[in-house]
């Protein structure tokens, strides 16, 4: 899962094994967490001017906003997982995408 890329939001992706959480902005820790990053200049903003619905940290420091429900991104990084540990699922994929 080294160079798997996860799709967040209007063409834009993040390396997988770059995450550390998927968070909710709506808790006072959070947005205090976002204030402090935009401070230090470490806010990578994916939104396209729509509202913040996930945000996730990197291991970098970095956080990348997200319009996509932090649910969603979840159900993405748990499909991408399985289609590592088990191929098959990847190639029905792929061949759902081509028809």
């Amino acid at each position: 899962m080294d160079n798997l890329l996860l799709h967040v939001g209007f063409g834009n992706a993040v390396k997988i094994n770059r995450i550390l959480a998927v968070v909710n902005p709506g808790s006072s820790p959070v947005r205090k967490l976002k204030d402090e990053a935009r401070q230090e200049k470490k806010i990578i903003d994916v939104t396209e001017g729509r509202r913040t619905r996930s945000i996730l940290i990197l291991d970098s420091g970095h956080l990348v906003l997200s319009s996509v429900q932090p649910d969603t991104i979840t159900q993405r990084l748990t499909n991408l997982s399985k289609e590592e540990r088990n191929p098959a699922l990847k190639l029905d994929r792929l061949e759902n995408d081509e028809s």
